[in-house]
């Protein structure tokens, strides 16, 4: 057997060797600490974790000894146990398969489905192995087959196998393999027979790995084999590490978990470690029982006593009290001569290079206070401002050093650097302790203060001597004293920003003090130039920026995404111009287009390698490499501008939980394409929807839509209700994005809800028919009673017209009567003294009564017939009048009067009354008027005479029975034509008052002849 040893030299011997080599240059080189712990503090139910599996939704599942099973989905553990109906609180090992998750118990085995356990008891299980839809149990007494009636039977092998440990199985190259508590097997053909069953190593054998045609089998106390897979003696013996729980193959590495050295990562091409991970770069404990690789790249280390790590692979690099700080928090940062200097908590300066990690010596007055400010002059000394100690120089000086020369007796110098620390505070000369920000200009150094304003001073260090030129306070111009940052423009101008929210600037001694240039009284904590803008962070209403040349007019840093926090620590740009702001949650990395408006948003925390957490008040820096490192809470985090590859997948969404009033439903398929059938009374669902993203879970939001709605605003809720649905069929979509804005494929789940009998479309029809037979039967009764009642209304009609024509009739034969009565008395009187007259008269009386007599026969004559018999009664009028009076007759109408019909003897009477009651009355010669106009419905008469007025003739008149007998008979008939208001008598008034006539107009329907 061929074999080969790898060597290993231990850190401690590195340090040990380089130290002597180099002195006390340096204490411990700062390893990248890239990983994070998850203990019980986080959730974990049991610190000794065994096995790891991801299901097909993201779930994280954690297997441990006691604590149970539990979930985890980037935020939170949910705990399955045996209260829950597990097998055993002690779990070795998993198998995901669609939606089924299979658990190796120490008591046997658990299928988890839904919120379920069917548990089968068999020998504890140490791993679960799939073949041809067929699985293989590996228990501490040989192989089982799951069989789908899911019973299980063992599988006889050989019996150092079947009473015995199996530890780990593959079917590779067309062989089976398995590592047993009893060596090395190889079998082909099936499982359930097995042919030529062959035992090719003794040992304690833990995992088995296929690979291109090679196989990687590790053992317990031996090392790992690696073998060609055709050929068991084409071997390569790695005999470190030792005593190796397991073995997993992750991008082309061997990861090998072990008891005592924690996690050895070994490259298969040279089979050399290329990195170790243990208690002394970030493990609590050295047993590591399995390492996992999840979807999103991820590798998580599952350790007997420490938990769960995360190891990331990313582009950030943390320093802590663990890598060589002497404290976590870190309160300034600065780049200079090759080396990143920082405060370390109230543990003095710490300096980073490429050596490692080094305390620096510090004058005693320095060494446990706040140092909250480091810079470095154009000589690289380095200036550091303290809380209440004042200011810390520490540079070198050169003196001569005179030496010797034997030989020939002379004195030779040599220049020697000599290294100082000096403290300037108030006990020697500087004005102020409290110094907030420090920045070195050409001419002079000026150091911000807490509340006394701006020192523009210079020291000597050759001479120790301290100038201090001027302070800047209220009477310069600074208004805000409370001075919270500091920066320096790329004109040597000093801009400082304030507590109060207060802008302002210091040039050749004069201060210039904006104010208030946000207007939104808020303290500013960073201030930051680039490309002549300026950009200013706030405490709690986010990144504002102005590019305006006296900078009076900002806005609000905004666009389509936005940092994680408003509460803005820390502002640097990198050399690729993205703004990185540190905040309370981490940092965000934001690209701005030439608008300054985000185009995309990167946030960094905990869960990206971000380690650090909370990041303190400017304490961030640049270096030479274009290296950001930026001081947190929890220790200084470097980030190198590497291109390291992300998953960009879309994010995998699926239905949690359906209920349907309120009560879960565990028999159907979420993500097939059935429908549910609901009844009428389960017109309430409930969805809960979950995208699981282990490293951004705070970063997922949804939304929802019903049917074809507008789809809701993005949010982080996962659940929805939706109460009183209507009847039929619904779809519910649901959809994700993650913290890239990267969005899910819609899911659609469908529902039908059954109507109530009283809206099923065949109840519905048969209702509607019923409803049309009734409605028939109904309408049938109704024009039934309706044409009766036509007929008896037709009859009652017909009977009221005969009656009404009869009544008209009778009235007119009233006033035929009354009008020859006149006449005949008229002509009586006349006999005695003008019988020539009284002949003339009778003849045109003749005339006028054969009319009458005629036209009282008729409905209806026209308005020309009208006007003749009205001529001839007025020529009888006038023969019998004692004084003359004229008259004459106009037809204004549209229409001939041949055309119009009217009722007959309708005018008569007025044309009498206003002769034998008004003019033939009068004082003076009297004048009858007759007018006649239409509308295209009516037609108006009018009657004029200049008699002494109706209303005066009626009251001086005896009262007799005919009096106004054909007044009111004409009344009537008007009244029973046109209705009321169909007549009207008016008295003419004169200029004097006296009445000078009356007007009589009336209106009758217009109708024609044709």
């Amino acid at each position: 057997m061929k074999s080969i040893l790898k060597s290993k030299i231990t850190y401690k011997f590195f340090l040990f060797f380089f130290g002597i080599f180099f002195g006390n240059q340096f204490t411990t080189y700062a390893q990248n600490k890239q990983l994070q712990s998850l203990t019980l503090e986080d959730g974990l139910p049991q610190s000794q974790v065994y096995a790891i599996a991801q299901d097909e939704n993201g779930y994280l599942w954690l297997g441990t000894q006691g604590g149970g099973l539990a979930r985890f989905d980037g935020k939170e553990f949910k705990v399955y146990n045996e209260t829950n109906g597990l097998a055993s609180n002690y779990i070795n090992a998993f198998h995901t398969q669609n939606d089924t998750l299979y658990i190796g118990t120490k008591n046997g085995l658990s299928i988890k489905t839904a919120q379920k356990f069917l548990n089968i008891e068999t020998p504890e299980i140490n791993k679960i192995y799939t073949f041809e839809n067929q699985i293989l149990l590996l228990t501490v007494k040989g192989v089982y087959t799951l069989t789908k009636d899911l019973s299980v039977t063992k599988v006889k092998l050989d019996p150092e196998i079947d009473n015995y440990n199996t530890n780990d199985g593959i079917y590779f190259d067309s062989n089976f393999w398995l590592a047993t508590q009893n060596g090395l097997w190889k079998f082909d053909g099936q499982v359930s027979s097995p042919k030529h069953i062959e035992k090719l190593e003794n040992g304690d054998f833990k995992s088995i790995i296929g690979v291109e045609n090679k196989i990687i089998a590790s053992t317990f106390n031996d090392g790992t084999i690696v073998f060609n897979s055709r050929d068991f003696e084409d071997q390569i013996l790695i005999r470190e590490p030792l005593r190796i729980n397991s073995a997993t193959l992750i991008n082309n590495q061997l990861w090998l978990g072990t008891q005592h050295d924690g996690v050895s990562v070994i490259d298969i091409n040279s089979w050399s470690e290329i990195v170790s991970l243990n208690t002394t770069n970030g493990l609590s404990v050295p047993d590591v029982k399995q390492v996992y690789k999840d979807k999103q790249g991820n590798i998580w280390i599952a350790t007997s006593g420490g938990g769960l790590y995360k190891y990331f692979q990313n582009n950030f690099k943390h320093f802590n009290t663990e890598t060589g700080l002497n404290g976590n928090r870190i309160y300034a940062v600065h780049h200079s001569n090759k080396a990143i200097w920082i405060s370390n908590s109230e543990a003095g300066l710490i300096k980073i290079d490429n050596f490692g990690v080094h305390d620096i010596d510090i004058p005693e007055a320095f060494s446990d206070v706040k140092i909250k400010t480091i810079t470095s002059d154009n000589n690289g000394n380095i200036w550091a401002g303290s809380e209440g100690r004042g200011l810390l120089f520490r540079g070198e000086i050169t003196k001569d050093s005179i030496v010797m020369d034997t030989l020939k007796k002379s004195k030779l110098k040599f220049p020697k650097r000599i290294k100082i620390a000096k403290v300037l505070c108030t006990d020697n000369g500087f004005p102020f302790d409290w110094i907030r920000k420090i920045e070195v200009t050409n001419e002079a150094i000026y150091a911000a203060t807490y509340s006394s304003g701006i020192v523009k001073f210079n020291y000597n260090s050759k001479t120790d001597s301290l100038q201090v030129y001027k302070t800047f306070a209220r009477e310069e111009g600074i208004e805000d004293l409370y001075i919270i940052d500091m920066v320096k423009d790329n004109d040597n101008s000093l801009w400082y920003v304030t507590k109060n929210g207060h802008l302002g600037s210091v040039f050749n001694d004069k201060v210039t003090h904006l104010g208030n240039v946000l207007e939104q009284n808020v303290q500013i904590n960073s201030i930051v130039f680039n490309n002549e803008t300026l950009y200013l962070g706030t405490a709690g209403k986010g990144v504002w920026w102005s590019n305006d040349d006296d900078f009076k007019i900002f806005k609000k840093l905004e666009g389509a995404k936005k940092g994680a926090s408003e509460n803005i620590y820390q502002l640097i740009f990198d050399d690729q111009d993205y703004l990185w702001v540190g905040t309370e949650r981490g940092v965000d990395k934001l690209e701005l287009d030439k608008d300054n408006i985000i185009k995309d948003a990167f946030f960094f925390g905990i869960n990206d390698g971000f380690l650090g957490v909370e990041t303190c008040l400017n304490a961030v820096d640049k270096d030479d490499n274009g290296h950001l490192w930026f001081g947190a809470l929890y220790g200084l985090t470097e980030y190198q501008p590497l291109e390291i590859t992300q998953d960009t997948a879309k994010p995998k969404l699926f239905l949690e939980d359906v209920k349907v009033e309120f009560k879960s439903i565990d028999s159907i398929n979420y993500h097939s394409n059935r429908v549910l059938k609901l009844s009428p009374d389960q017109r309430q669902m409930s969805f809960s929807f979950k995208t699981v993203d282990l490293d951004h879970p705070n970063g997922i939001e949804y939304r929802y839509k019903l049917n074809d709605n507008e789809w809701s605003p993005w949010s982080k809720n996962n659940s929805q209700d939706l109460p009183e649905l209507n009847f039929g069929a619904h779809d519910f979509y649901v959809q994700s994005r993650n913290h890239r804005w990267i969005m899910s494929e819609p899911l659609k789940f469908s529902f039908f809800i059954e109507s109530p009998l009283h809206q099923k479309p065949w109840f519905q029809w048969l209702l509607i028919g019923a409803a049309i037979l009734i409605l028939a039967f109904l309408v049938y009764l109704y024009i039934k009673r309706l044409k009766r009642k036509n007929s008896e209304d037709k009859k009652r009609l017909e009977l009221e017209n005969h009656l009404l024509t009869l009544e008209q009739k009778a009235l007119r034969l009233q006033m035929n009567p009354h009008f020859i009565f006149n006449v005949l008395n008229g002509i009586k009187a006349m006999a005695p003294t003008k019988p020539e007259k009284m002949n003339e008269t009778v003849n045109s009386f003749a005339t006028l009564l054969r009319e009458t007599l005629v036209n009282s026969r008729k409905d209806t004559i026209t308005l020309d017939q009208e006007i003749k018999t009205i001529r001839h009664y007025i020529e009888v009028e006038r023969l019998m009048a004692e004084q003359p009076f004229s008259y004459h007759i106009d037809i204004k109408t549209n229409l001939d009067a041949e055309e119009i019909l009217i009722p007959p003897m309708l005018i008569q009477p007025f044309v009498e009354n206003a002769i034998r009651h008004g003019i033939l009355k009068g004082p003076r010669e009297g004048e009858l008027h007759l007018e006649f106009t239409n509308t295209e419905d009516v037609l108006k008469g009018t009657i004029t005479d200049n008699g002494v007025g109706i209303f005066s003739s009626q009251q001086n008149k005896p009262k007799t029975d005919h009096q106004s007998m054909a007044l009111t008979v004409t009344k009537e008939r008007l009244e029973s034509i046109s209705g009321a208001n169909a007549l009207e008598m008016t008295e003419i008034k004169l200029e004097n008052g006296s009445i000078g006539g009356t007007t009589i107009v009336f209106k009758i329907p217009l109708e024609t002849d044709y």
